[in-house]
């Protein structure tokens, strides 16, 4: 596979960045389509520079937009091999905007929303240091009973949003991940949108500044 790449925001205090969010859409989508979540962010948090890769590969079952990994909807185990088979491309992604901005994995964060968010969970959990946040918007946890041998220690902080009306990624998907990532010691918090579908409300979006404001500060 050839080289990530997408739009990426410079601080919005006009110096140099102090910290990353690697922002990861989902299936169907490109790294465009979560730049207003990276504006809004940017706006309360100034110092922070933004990278919205594309996924890899052209979606297969979407006439336009990208994918991390194929989905036939028919096999759950294809989330694991999926994530999997990306994993290291996104994770030379990240070396590389890190190494570009002189920082250190503390000055990480990784949003994902639906397969964004499974591959940031996927790669975040297991990257040779920890990043400062996870976020994930609407996401399952790949590869779940791997995760308590396979996270990286000190594992990082996680937070999971999910709509309680989504009927794309069920919010059942939310508690099994909090519940596999609770067994596995990774710090966890949920928070599950009341009369919210597949997407990302206005409280959902405070919600992901405020942890990102408290993860930076550590």
């Amino acid at each position: 596979m050839a080289a990530l790449d997408g739009p990426r925001l410079s601080p919005r205090s006009g110096g140099p960045a102090r910290k990353l969010v690697v922002v990861l859409h989902g299936y169907g989508a490109d790294g465009s389509d979560l730049m207003p979540l990276a504006d809004a962010i940017g706006d309360m948090l100034p110092d922070v520079a933004f990278a919205l890769p594309h996924g890899p590969a052209p979606c297969g079952g979407a006439p336009f937009g990208r994918e991390w990994f194929p989905i036939s909807f028919t096999d759950p185990s294809e989330f694991d091999r999926g994530a999997d088979a990306t994993r290291d491309l996104l994770e030379r992604f990240i070396a590389g905007e890190l190494a570009w901005h002189g920082l250190t994995d503390r000055d990480l964060a990784l949003i994902g929303f639906s397969q964004g968010a499974m591959m940031a969970l996927h790669t975040g959990l297991r990257r040779p240091a920890a990043p400062a946040l996870i976020l994930s918007y609407s996401g399952l946890l790949p590869a779940p009973a791997r995760v308590k041998a396979e996270a990286v220690r000190p594992p990082p902080h996680v937070v999971l949003v999910h709509g309680e009306f989504d009927d794309i990624v069920p919010p059942q998907a939310m508690l099994d991940a909090y519940n596999t990532l609770t067994e596995a010691g990774v710090p966890v918090d949920m928070h599950g949108r009341p009369g919210l579908g597949h997407g990302i409300d206005a409280e959902g979006v405070a919600i992901g500044i405020a942890s990102l404001a408290d993860a930076f500060s550590r």
